[in-house]
């Protein structure tokens, strides 16, 4: 990628719009920014959680986690240039094996549970409530204006990496699952 930012304010935005890979200006409330948006959110806040994990000595979670941010990069790369594909089939099946060997660890959840126990295990939650709302943000791009490759995929995985990854972190810490207690039913 030969194009770097050399000067970080331009002011071609000061009026609302901004320019994408192709050259179009959109609106800066357009889905499409909306999508880059989340994806971006996503991947700060995946970013705090991944500085947790190493001061946490969890390298094992942080090693599957760390080519996320990359991916979701990618991912935002090719929202902003639609016609740049970088993510591929790979990657999806790459978080579906770390899926499959932290649940087969894990085993079948019984309760729902809360996104609570501890900061580590709360930020994991933190970033899937993000990537579901990350991936909203795209589903909605997509009824717009299609969306080519497994960009979808992958951001549906990525939730459901960090769903599993909030349990394992919680059990390498020795902490409890904080199950979700049901409301009492009022008494008629």
């Amino acid at each position: 990628m030969g194009f770097r930012l050399s000067k970080i304010y331009t002011r071609t935005g000061d009026k609302g719009e901004t320019g994408l890979g192709d050259g179009r200006r959109v609106p800066k409330d357009h889905p499409r920014i909306e999508a880059i948006g989340e994806v971006d959110t996503l991947n700060s806040q995946l970013g705090v959680l991944l500085a947790g994990l190493s001061e946490a000595g969890l390298d094992e979670l942080s090693d599957v986690l760390k080519p996320c941010q990359h991916r979701l990069f990618d991912l935002g790369g090719e929202l902003a240039m639609p016609s740049y594909q970088a993510l591929n089939q790979a990657e999806v099946e790459r978080l579906e094996a770390a899926i499959d060997r932290w649940n087969d660890e894990l085993g079948p959840l019984e309760n729902f549970i809360l996104p609570s126990g501890s900061a580590l295990v709360a930020q994991a939650h933190v970033c899937r409530s993000q990537a579901r709302t990350a991936e909203r943000r795209c589903q909605a791009l997509n009824a717009l204006e299609p969306l080519e490759g497994v960009g979808l995929a992958y951001i549906n995985r990525v939730s459901d990496l960090l769903f599993v990854a909030a349990r394992i972190i919680g059990r390498r810490q020795g902490v409890a699952e904080v199950l979700w207690q049901a409301a009492k039913k009022p008494e008629a």
